[in-house]
């Protein structure tokens, strides 16, 4: 059972930034995709960014494009996201997620949250105006 932890979360004023990373643990297979999605009260869960463990394929939400990296350490089974310039509209709990997978070339990483297996319990943000 692959486990993930979620740390790096906090209180920022608009313009500021956050790095947050997600440890994981007992990966099972040689690839998975990696991802950072997250939910605001009363909204739908947000694919933010991914990542593809095998290779170096990412994609972003367009809200985060040019402002938040998604990253990977795969020696210390470690998934970050840092986000920069960030505005109340991100204020969120924000999840990693994995799925195990070998994506063909060229193919992207799913952001659908239920093609995800395992889950971190979140990490909150909050952005202050």
């Amino acid at each position: 059972q692959v486990q993930l932890v979620e740390s790096g979360g906090g209180s920022v004023q608009t313009g500021g930034s956050l790095r947050l990373s997600c440890a994981g643990s007992q990966f099972t297979t040689s690839t998975y995709c990696l991802a950072w999605f997250r939910q605001a009260p009363g909204k739908e869960r947000e694919g933010v960014a991914t990542i593809y463990t095998g290779g170096s394929e990412t994609s972003y939400a367009d809200s985060v494009k040019g402002r938040f990296t998604v990253s990977r350490d795969n020696t210390k089974n470690t998934l970050y996201l840092q986000m920069n310039s960030l505005n109340p509209e991100d204020t969120a709990m924000y999840y990693c997620a994995a799925y195990p997978t070998r994506l063909m070339p060229s193919a992207s990483c799913s952001t659908y949250y239920p093609d995800y297996d395992y889950w971190g319990q979140g990490t909150q943000v909050t952005v202050s105006s």
